[in-house]
């Protein structure tokens, strides 16, 4: 495990620097490609076995290079900004598509077959409405951020058809936990309301809070993302990352004002251009294919976490 590197793209942010951590603890070598745009290096242990690249998805060139020798790829960098998206569609397609793209060839010409392919909820658009989402629910997707995910699960079909790539593809819902950046124009909103009710600034709500999400925390979106990298088999098919749990963002609130012993004030505005009212996850498959811990981290354990408590 320590002479071929597992390349983790993105490796530097929230998800792949808790992803390198965990494959570091199990004897993985590791490098990561990152541009730093929101990753930061000192998310990243100081470990002979961990390799920094600072380069971008976008770049063919520099994609070859990150995957010579490598044994398997995690593909988490993007643009995770569905507002950045709609504000600049070509800027965030270079990442969101032509990065996928670029990995794609990558691999194929260094003979690379296994890769996790960090999907979206953002695909299936308003569908599903009020109901728990599965992965044959038709898609939908609202922004170019949701179409370039959509569009690159296509891609990588079409690759392990032709070439005989080994995509495991995950549709993540709402992942939070530490190392979630709440200065990132980026950042899920559970980062950003905790470092505001931390320091006891207003808390702004887009809509009227009753919207409501699948939250996941990232220690057990890890442990599936392993499983999936150690499996013998890259089952074909998507497959959805939630707990089939609604959360509003009203409750998210009260969660923390529990955690944190009070709330600041908070207001309400009105929703912005793409955001999905509801989104909650059919986990069914999930739970077929991988191990959730049992139980999975629960929000107000999450929140803890998170907030160093």
């Amino acid at each position: 495990m320590a002479e071929r590197p597992v390349l983790i793209t993105g490796g530097a942010g929230f998800i792949g620097s808790n992803l390198v951590d965990a494959l570091l603890a199990r004897g993985y070598a590791v490098r990561v490609l990152d541009n730093l745009s929101t990753g930061k290096r000192s998310n990243l242990p100081d470990d002979s076995r961990l390799e920094l690249i600072v380069g971008d998805v976008a770049d063919a060139a520099c994609v070859r290079q990150a995957l010579q020798g490598c044994r398997a790829v995690v593909h988490l960098a993007a643009v995770a900004s569905v507002q950045a998206s709609v504000d600049d569609p070509l800027g965030t397609h270079q990442s969101n598509l032509i990065g996928t793209l670029n990995v794609c060839e990558a691999m194929r010409a260094e003979g690379v077959r296994r890769v996790l392919f960090a999907s979206s909820a953002a695909v299936y658009g308003n569908n599903g409405e009020g109901e728990a989402i599965d992965e044959d629910t038709p898609k939908a997707p609202l922004t170019p951020y949701a179409a370039d995910k959509l569009a690159s699960e296509h891609y990588l079909d079409f690759y392990r058809r032709q070439h005989g790539l080994e995509p495991v593809v995950f549709r993540f819902f709402n992942i939070f936990g530490p190392r979630q950046d709440p200065s990132s124009p980026y950042s899920g909103v559970i980062s950003i309301f905790t470092e505001r009710a931390q320091k006891g600034l207003p808390i702004v709500v887009f809509g009227d809070g009753e919207q409501t999400r699948d939250f996941v925390y990232v220690g057990d979106l890890v442990e599936v993302l392993v499983q999936a990298l150690e499996s013998p088999e890259a089952v074909e098919g998507a497959v959805n990352v939630g707990l089939s749990r609604a959360t509003s963002l009203n409750q998210l609130l009260e969660a923390i004002g529990e955690v944190l012993g009070g709330l600041p004030a908070v207001t309400y505005q009105a929703s912005r251009p793409g955001d999905i009212r509801h989104s909650r996850a059919n986990n069914t498959r999930l739970l077929q294919r991988y191990r959730l811990p049992e139980p999975p981290t629960g929000m107000r354990e999450g929140l803890a976490r998170l907030l160093g408590l």
